[in-house]
């Protein structure tokens, strides 16, 4: 069979798009979700066309071969993982910007864009792409709208969901399908583009997308302010939240994350504090904003407040926000990332609990969130090489879940289901709703070939 396939597969293929060498395709396995199963695939495949993509998909469909689309694999819940003897599908070839227009304030890309290079593009156009994952240098286009990532400017811009205007893809037999449009509105049927994003390439392959665009903001300025307690910091966002301010993002750092990234990267953050808050305004006048907001903050109980006074210093405010992850990461070596999103008022009821998860299971758990959308990142620490260890990490993410779902949120707020999730997420939507969205896959894909075993 993988003969055939592979043979079949170089037909449509140029000879450098089709990789075989066992010690390059496991490279090709798994993202970067610990706990999640892989396997080997059989061969990792790199169009550069739309009809190479409709090419390996015929092929996939003729073999009854399940096909796993990737982009730059950081994501976080295994849904970019390869199963035993599957065709790995990896867009990062795809990597050409189309179209930007300023008129229409539209960009249309393929989906190996990475994030990064795309706002950097637009940007000089006077033009802003908002969804910014922390990962924003190294993530693809399509990897965020196959899980419908975030990023630290949720809370005043929204998430990819509400940037993708239209797409076109490649179904499970191969045929090309359009979605959406490229016009300021539009209601014709179905919202099959919203459907795709956050699919995790279950339904098809995004091969173009039509993203909209904002006017590129002002510089924005950031505040830094600490407190005694989680509890506090938490008080401060639900009184920012209700004064109607709206921040271009606001994000927390508890004690060990703070710690982490001063560990990391030395930068001299405040470690005495128990939580950091940063607050930032892109506004014509981002100092009275940020004035207003530091007043609010003091009135929670901050012990320090300090905006940032120039662009620069706001900068590196968020270059440790953004290396929050990693710094984490480096406390043991290996992390499970949870990302539980709550009402924005049981934020505090959150981080306690967390923080009562972390001691009952005697492991170090960091928490950073976007906390504008409620939008929490506990992040267990631990020891891959200690099966006890990692028993505790498995336990203790679990148990931060369920406490997501006590609290009224949900499951994951951006970083999607994948393997990772998938028994908690059909205790989230119930029985009914895990039956429909069954149909749903089935009517795009009735083989059941495009990333198995994801989701539910």
């Amino acid at each position: 069979m993988s003969r055939t396939l592979i043979a079949l597969l170089r037909e449509g293929l140029p000879a450098e798009a089709v990789l075989t060498d066992p010690d390059v395709t496991s490279a090709y396995s798994h993202d970067m979700a610990s706990f999640c199963e892989a396997g080997t695939p059989a061969v990792v495949v790199l169009p550069r066309t739309v009809e190479q993509v409709q090419h390996v998909m015929r092929t996939a469909t003729e073999l009854r071969v399940p096909v796993v689309p990737q982009g730059a694999r950081t994501g976080l819940s295994g849904a970019a993982n390869a199963g035993e003897g599957w065709v790995v599908l990896s867009l990062v070839k795809m990597d050409r910007i189309l179209e930007i227009s300023p008129v229409d304030r539209i960009a249309v890309v393929e989906p190996g864009v990475v994030n990064a290079v795309l706002s950097r593009a637009v940007g000089e156009h006077g033009l802003y792409y908002p969804p910014d994952p922390s990962s924003w240098e190294m993530c693809t286009i399509g990897g965020n709208i196959g899980t419908a990532s975030g990023g630290l400017c949720c809370v005043k811009y929204g998430v990819t969901a509400e940037y993708v205007l239209g797409l076109d893809v490649v179904l499970a037999d191969g045929r090309l399908m359009s979605t959406g449009r490229r016009t300021a509105k539009g209601v014709a049927g179905y919202d099959l583009t919203r459907l795709f994003v956050g699919s995790e390439g279950s339904l098809g392959i995004v091969v173009r997308a039509v993203l909209a665009l904002r006017p590129k903001p002002p510089q924005q300025l950031v505040l830094a302010a600490e407190f005694a307690s989680t509890k506090a910091a938490c008080d401060a966002v639900c009184k920012i939240m209700e004064g109607g301010h709206v921040p271009s993002l606001l994000e927390l750092m508890d004690r060990t994350t703070v710690k982490a990234v001063n560990a990391l990267a030395h930068m001299g953050l405040p470690e005495t504090t128990e939580a950091l808050l940063l607050a930032a305004f892109d506004t014509p006048d981002p100092v009275s904003d940020l004035a207003a907001v530091g007043a609010l903050c003091e009135a929670a109980g901050a012990t320090q407040v300090v905006p940032a006074e120039d662009a620069a210093e706001s900068e590196l405010l968020l270059q440790a926000r953004r290396l929050s992850l990693t710094a984490l990461e480096a406390v043991k070596g290996t992390t499970m990332i949870d990302d539980v999103c709550v009402p924005r008022s049981k934020l505090a009821e959150m981080l306690d609990g967390v923080e009562r998860v972390a001691e009952k299971y005697g492991l170090t758990i960091g928490v950073c969130a976007h906390a504008g959308d409620g939008n929490t990142h506990p992040t267990v620490c631990f020891d891959a090489a200690d099966p006890d260890e990692a028993r505790r990490a498995r336990d203790s993410f679990d148990e931060i879940m369920a406490l997501g779902l006590e609290l009224g949120g949900t499951i994951t707020g951006e970083h999607g289901v994948g393997v990772l999730k998938k028994e908690w997420l059909a205790r989230e939507i119930g029985p009914v709703g895990v039956e429909m969205q069954r149909a749903v896959k089935a009517a795009f894909d009735p083989h059941s070939l495009l990333n198995p075993g994801k989701l539910f």
